[in-house]
């Protein structure tokens, strides 16, 4: 995926799950739209993009 932090190895990235979260997402919205991922990992995502800030 270009070098970008990916979820638990998924094919999805931190920046598309923060990018879904900031434009109005719920987290609920986002894992019917990746049924994959767990609420744990939009967390994470989270949580990694405000330690890089």
């Amino acid at each position: 995926m270009g070098d970008k932090p990916c979820i638990r190895g998924l094919r999805v990235t931190v920046g598309t799950i923060v990018g879904l979260m900031a434009s109005g997402h719920s987290a609920d919205e986002i894992l019917k739209a990746y049924p994959y991922l767990e609420l744990a990992d939009i967390y994470e995502a989270i949580a990694l993009c405000s330690m890089a800030l």
